[in-house]
């Protein structure tokens, strides 16, 4: 991603109201651009590599594949991007076999704004 430009989100969420929200308040920012929104993970990786976004904001509990497997599709799809795991619980055994899929962050759905936007800073740094 050059210097300065905005970072490249996509968005998998399954609830409307929450992907809706974050779209709209992520969009706002002028230090980033949501890219993609999509409600399952079957399309994520094909969404992914379509847009080629620098980071995946990911659901973990997700109609179709769910987190783990929607983020090993993403990962092949588009290795560059940088997947983080937005969830409203997930076990030790879930983290696990997210972190080894890929996953660099792990957030809850109530850390707030401020902690995913962070993360979404922290992971556009990493090295793919």
């Amino acid at each position: 991603r050059p210097v300065g430009e905005p970072i490249r989100v996509l968005l998998v969420e399954d609830n409307q109201v929450f992907r809706e929200a974050l779209e709209l308040i992520l969009g706002l920012r002028s230090d980033m651009k949501v890219v993609a929104s999509v409600p399952d993970g079957s399309n994520a990786a094909a969404v992914a590599a379509d847009v080629r976004p620098d980071v995946v904001v990911m659901d973990y509990r997700l109609p179709g594949l769910d987190g783990v497997q929607a983020t090993r599709a993403v990962r092949d799809a588009c290795p560059t991007a940088a997947v983080i795991c937005l969830t409203a619980s997930a076990t030790l055994r879930e983290r696990d076999a997210l972190a080894d899929a890929g996953v660099v962050a792990f957030l809850r759905k109530d850390d707030g704004l401020d902690a995913v936007v962070a993360a979404i800073h922290d992971a556009a740094r990493a090295p793919a």
